[in-house]
């Protein structure tokens, strides 16, 4: 196993991280104060590729492997998790999803153009009344000759108001047992009839990113657009969320080490009884932890990649790293504002703004306590990774990087 970085990795990297520190960094606190998203971040995502950074190059990416997508999460969360969102919902939660259940010709129509940036994506799975149960959803989905008719509302859906597809769930069999079973997946698109749209304000955090909910009444959907076998859907959003955990996670790393190097340099600054705060050993301590929770959160994200780019099998491993790499993230904010002291009540400096924002990444995409039941039921025997119909392909670059 072998976690160093390419010159490819870097190169993608540090191309991320000029983006989002010179574009996005210095007017990011205003968009979080308008509760906006920033206007540049989409049209430049896709301008510099990184909408499709690990798409193969044959439907429209930049052919990169899964760690690079990795290493663009965190640069991307080190400036603000609004713009790590984007990448979680297109590409972990939608693009990968086609390119792991996605026929050719869906690919074609649906892919492409998310990977090349013309058009944005979305994963709409929560309901107002299912989140961590996805089970109980009551959208549904009946089949009426070569379309589904497909009604229900779903909720906290990031760039819900942005997005021009949306890879939404629905019951197909409403009475099917073992419930799961009755679950499919469909590709809509915003403009369809029947589907309207709308934006949640007053969030705790993520603040400059789209976040809001979609209806359809009597949406129909040609059936060319079911992602999947009708009754496979749960096991398509199971794959996605494996997708999404591993971005948030990544993202999670950004936003400690944003932490950690905040208040080093506040460390170094900031002087109380005649020398730097950074000399105080209780101050010490809280960067020691920092430093600790970060590279123990790097680590496991690496391992979930490098098990992605092999092909295998990595639910248990990619859950612990994001249980692992978000909760940190809330600890690290905590003791970044206790760092700056006062200054940190205020969103003068950035780490408020770093603890709003972690908050949300302890809730969505799998609760810490469902990262914790997870990891138990592996534990103890109740739970094992079975092979699914549709595996994410592993990384081949010959294949990834060839324009057909």
């Amino acid at each position: 196993m072998d976690f160093s970085l390419s010159e490819e990795h870097v190169m993608a990297q540090q191309m991320v991280r000029d983006f989002a520190q010179r574009e996005i960094y210095p007017t990011i606190k205003e968009w979080d104060r308008k509760q906006q998203p920033h206007p540049r971040v989409l049209p430049r995502m896709a301008e510099l590729g990184i909408l499709g950074i690990n798409i193969p190059v044959r439907y429209g990416g930049q052919g990169f492997d899964y760690l690079t997508l990795a290493l663009v999460c965190e640069e991307l969360e080190r400036v603000d998790t609004s713009l790590r969102v984007v990448m979680s919902v297109h590409m972990g939660l939608n693009s990968m999803a086609l390119l792991q259940w996605g026929t050719e010709a869906q690919k074609q129509r649906f892919l492409v153009p998310q990977a090349r940036g013309e058009k944005i994506a979305a994963f709409a799975l929560t309901e107002p009344d299912a989140g961590s149960d996805p089970v109980s959803m009551r959208a549904t989905a009946r089949r009426e000759g070569d379309v589904y008719v497909l009604n229900g509302e779903k909720m906290w859906i990031s760039l819900a108001t942005k997005a021009d597809h949306i890879l939404v769930f629905a019951k197909t069999d409403p009475g099917a047992l073992p419930a799961h079973k009755g679950i499919s997946a469909f590709m809509i698109t915003r403009d369809m009839k029947g589907v309207t749209t709308g934006d949640i304000h007053g969030k705790l955090g993520v603040r400059a990113g789209s976040t809001g909910w979609v209806a359809m009444q009597d949406v129909e959907v040609p059936a060319e657009n079911r992602i999947g076998e009708e009754g496979e859907g749960f096991y398509v959003a199971m794959s996605c969320l494996d997708n999404g955990r591993y971005t948030v996670g990544a993202g999670a790393v950004g936003l400690i080490r944003a932490c950690l190097e905040d208040s080093i340099k506040y460390s170094l600054e900031r002087h109380t009884f005649g020398r730097p705060i950074g000399e105080h050993q209780l101050i010490k301590q809280k960067i020691a932890y920092m430093q600790q929770w970060y590279d123990a959160a790097r680590l496991l994200i690496l391992r979930a990649g490098w098990m992605k780019n092999e092909g295998e099998r990595n639910t248990r491993e990619t859950a612990v790293a994001k249980w692992f790499a978000t909760d940190m993230s809330v600890k690290a904010a905590l003791e970044a504002i206790q760092v700056h002291g006062a200054y940190g009540f205020s969103d003068e400096y950035d780490v408020e703004r770093y603890l709003r924002n972690a908050k949300g990444a302890v809730i969505y995409e799998g609760a810490s306590e469902i990262q914790q039941l997870i990891q138990a039921d592996y534990a103890l025997g109740f739970r094992e990774d079975r092979p699914l119909r549709c595996e994410l392909p592993a990384y081949d670059a010959d294949f990834w990087q060839d324009e057909e």
